[in-house]
């Protein structure tokens, strides 16, 4: 049997015979590509997911930065830097990216810088400690950051023009949910510490093993068939950039998709504040670490899929689901730091809250992703993402100061503040059009 008849059988038992039949939004040649494309999406973002889950952003590299007594209000930072600097250059890159006829490239490029940014972290972890190694984390993460930027904006114009519009919310909900299985292997490899705590050189393995999944990514990757699609003219970038801004304006649709999406910020920026809540209950063993990442994993492996067939019929439903039950997980935590704080002594506990966060976080990614390339087709497409991007990253920045705020509240309140955010985002999710 060939690989492309195996690819077709892989794909039908994937998406269902008559999603593999469709070929909405896309040309007759990528139609006959779609089989392949569709695993090989997959597996590439299966290696990149399975990448940003050992160097989570939200649990190892906080647990990185407290066991290496790096400055505690950097950990703040942590996630806005990851995010934000993959953002915010979207609305210059999309003038550059408008005019090529094909982008797989772009993605590449980005895969492997993101890889040896990854294990530069790794080395520091390694051989560093204290401010010094804080601010080289930081700073290589940032690099890292502005390096996915190249595959973020890509990646949406790649899958708009090689997977069907009823099956692109199951490409995330696939890589993710076996990036999932093997993040719970990992994380069950932790559990072997029992009660030590890793050493530097530990980190510094682990994260030049993440390294090398950007890598295998990345050459995956490079085997997807694209063909030439819509490429603008050269223009002016700045110029350019500031003519986009204006769909805000005009575009009600998509402004009311930007707004809502920063208000679902809360569910990525609490993320770190629920690992160092833990540490300051009960110290930072190697199992609870594992713990963490085992929740992380497992939320992935059980909620992806749902999450991506959910989102192939109602993004905006998905939006608003994992909106309320963001909020009502920082209500819970917070009630319980007030009423009851001696159950944070359960080990069990805030590992099983992080893995219903990951759960809801999990939603957020995959509905947003799906909303937005489902909003419009070709260019406009890479308008929609570079702009809501650029300006997501600034409001991320900002938030980021949000770990001044220990020094004047709880982490728990803290907690509480960002979770309330996602309310009002799925009280204007209501107001968002369906476009599946």
């Amino acid at each position: 049997m060939s690989k492309a008849a195996i690819a077709r059988i892989i794909h039908t038992k994937l998406v269902g015979a008559a999603d593999a039949r469709s070929c909405n939004a896309i040309d007759d040649r990528a139609c006959r590509e779609v089989p392949g494309n569709f695993l090989l999406t997959i597996i590439s973002q299966f290696f990149q997911q399975l990448g940003d889950a050992v160097a989570n952003p939200k649990i190892v590299l906080p647990w990185v930065m407290e066991t290496i007594s790096a400055p505690l209000y950097l950990i703040g930072f942590l996630v806005p830097i990851r995010e934000s600097g993959s953002m915010i250059p979207q609305l210059l890159l999309a003038s550059y990216i408008r005019r090529l006829a094909i982008r797989k490239w772009v993605w590449v490029a980005g895969s492997f810088l993101q890889a040896f940014c990854i294990a530069g972290i790794g080395l520091v972890a390694w051989s560093l400690e204290g401010a010094a190694a804080g601010y080289a984390i930081i700073g290589l993460l940032a690099l890292f950051s502005l390096s996915r930027c190249l595959s973020s904006v890509a990646s949406k114009d790649v899958v708009g023009k090689t997977i069907p519009k009823t099956q692109r919310g199951r490409v995330s909900g696939w890589s993710a949910s076996v990036a999932g299985m093997i993040t719970v292997v990992f994380g069950a490899g932790l559990l072997l510490f029992s009660g030590r705590e890793l050493a530097p050189v530990h980190y510094g393995i682990m994260l030049a093993g993440a390294g090398a999944l950007w890598l295998i990514a990345g050459s995956v990757y490079a085997l997807i068939r694209e063909f030439p699609g819509e490429a603008a003219a050269a223009d002016n970038a700045f110029i350019a950039a500031f003519r986009r801004l204006t769909i805000l304006r005009s575009d009600r649709p998509f402004r009311r998709f930007v707004i809502t999406r920063a208000l679902l910020l809360c569910s990525a920026l609490t993320g770190p504040y629920y690992v160092v809540l833990a540490q300051q209950q009960l110290g930072s063993p190697g199992y609870l670490l594992g713990l963490f990442v085992i929740a992380s994993g497992a939320a992935s492996l059980v909620s992806s899929p749902f999450w991506g067939h959910f989102a192939d019929l109602s993004s905006r439903k998905v939006l608003i689901a994992a909106a309320l039950m963001t909020t009502l997980l920082g209500l819970l935590v917070f009630l319980i730091s007030v009423m009851r704080p001696g159950l944070f002594g359960f080990v069990w506990l805030l590992p099983l809250v992080y893995f219903l966060l990951s759960i809801a976080h999990q939603g957020v990614r995959v509905g947003r992703k799906t909303y937005v390339v489902d909003l419009a087709e070709g260019n406009k497409r890479t308008d929609y993402v570079s702009v809501s991007n650029t300006l997501i990253g600034i409001i991320l920045l900002i938030l980021g100061f949000t770990g001044a705020l220990s020094s004047f509240v709880s982490v728990a309140t803290i907690i509480l503040i960002l979770s309330l955010m996602g309310a009002l985002g799925a009280l204007l999710g209501f107001t968002l059009p369906e476009v599946e």
